[in-house]
């Protein structure tokens, strides 16, 4: 057998078939999911299909929601409890409103491991390389069939080899190095392919710094990233999901084979924004003028761990944000929330004023907390900035430190 990638490596765990990229496989899955957008479609496909016929592995099979918890409309409300009435009929699991973003929840309760392959009707399900394990986004009636059979094809994605290089002149953050990285491969370099990050900032990441690039592989275009352990990481994942022990990680063969090799010097990197209105559209800080702030919110899938609101809690505590500044700050899961109220961060951010959430997705789409109006802007830890993706206003996409900052003074700032 050749030498693999990380990717062609876990495919070939999961598949009889031989691995070659480009080649299409069939997969064998260990979790298959839903969440509250896209679940009740696969319950009409499955019941359509199958009728009353089982799922491949009640165990293996599960329902999240996370998008819009507790529902805000009746419709919503429906929607999710027609995935509750099919999960009872089936025996299946629900993680429900009060528990989360379904990827983190995943990741926490030891259900995405190294080496396996989780899929859901999630985009950014590709944030579960952060523990190395693939995870994968799908439309509805390809998760209906993972329920009924517990596989599913794919072509083999090439990889791409990112190296990052270069000795930063100033100190960065997680966020400001995913922003740097998206700058520079915007949406077309990885676009329909892995990638595999390697460098000593990359790999010195902890597993708050994992999860918040690798959430954004999506914006980049990509299938599902990957970055190499370092000698905290697995014990890192461990305590996340209260484990003695963990599957052993999936490395990359040396020789293999990869499409391209990128480098990307962060010499020059700095406190980054994407300013609207893509993604990509990353600018340092510094260079984007004088910028009034209206609202500003730290959560969703890319910062919304405790690590994030710990750093916004050091900058906000015993102070209040400007008058006339919103700040909304949502907790990724249940344990999240549950650690930063133990821990008193809650408290002293409500004193700070802001507005704290329910755990789930928070402001990250319509019709979740903290829309803008038209004429107003947005800071945000969070991965897309599109126009209409978080209100009518224009929304930046910075890091915890940014946000907090920036509610502080009212203007896009760095503290500096």
């Amino acid at each position: 057998m050749s030498q693999q990638t990380v990717i062609e490596k876990i495919f070939q765990a999961h598949s009889r078939e031989k691995i070659n990229p480009g080649q299409i496989v069939w997969i064998n899955l260990d979790i298959v999911s839903a969440r509250d957008f896209g679940g009740p479609n696969v319950v009409k496909n499955f019941r359509k299909a199958y009728s009353k016929e089982p799922v491949f592995d009640a165990s293996k099979v599960f329902f999240t929601f996370d998008l819009t918890v507790p529902p805000k409309t009746i419709q919503y409300a429906n929607n999710q409890q027609i995935c509750r009435e099919f999960a009872k009929e089936q025996g299946i699991n629900v993680f429900d409103v009060d528990q989360g973003i379904g990827t983190h929840v995943f990741m926490e309760n030891g259900y995405a491991l190294p080496g396996t392959i989780v899929v859901g009707t999630d985009s950014h399900m590709n944030i579960l390389g952060a523990v190395n394990c693939f995870g994968q986004g799908m439309g509805d009636v390809d998760i209906t069939f993972g329920f009924k059979n517990g596989r599913t094809w794919f072509e083999v994605p090439e990889t791409v080899k990112v190296v990052i290089k270069g000795k930063p002149r100033t100190s960065f953050t997680a966020k400001d190095l995913t922003l740097k990285i998206l700058q520079v491969l915007k949406t077309d370099k990885l676009l329909g392919k892995a990638v595999e990050f390697y460098g000593e900032a990359v790999e010195a990441l902890d597993l708050a710094g994992r999860i918040t690039l690798l959430s954004m592989i999506t914006e980049m275009g990509g299938i599902v990233g990957f970055i190499p352990f370092n000698s905290n990481t697995a014990k890192e994942i461990m305590a996340l999901n209260q484990q003695s022990s963990i599957p052993p990680e999936v490395k990359a063969d040396d020789g293999a084979r990869y499409v391209d090799m990128i480098e990307i010097d962060i010499s020059d990197i700095s406190h980054m924004a994407a300013v609207p209105p893509y993604p990509h559209n990353v600018k340092k800080v510094s260079e984007t003028g004088k910028v009034k702030v209206d609202f500003g919110f730290i959560g969703s899938c890319t910062n919304g761990r405790i690590e994030d609101i710990e750093t916004a809690w050091k900058i906000l505590k015993d102070k209040r944000i400007a008058n006339g500044v919103r700040l909304a700050v949502v907790p990724a899961t249940k344990r999240v929330y549950s650690e930063a109220m133990e821990k008193g961060m809650l408290k002293d951010l409500l004193a700070a004023g802001a507005i704290i959430a329910n755990p789930g997705c928070g402001g990250c789409a319509q019709g979740h907390i903290g829309m803008t109006g038209k004429g107003e802007v947005m800071v945000s830890t969070g991965n897309r900035n599109f126009p209409g993706k978080q209100g009518d206003g224009d929304n930046y996409l910075v890091s915890p430190e940014v946000v907090a900052y920036s509610v502080l003074s009212g203007y896009l700032s760095t503290g500096e």
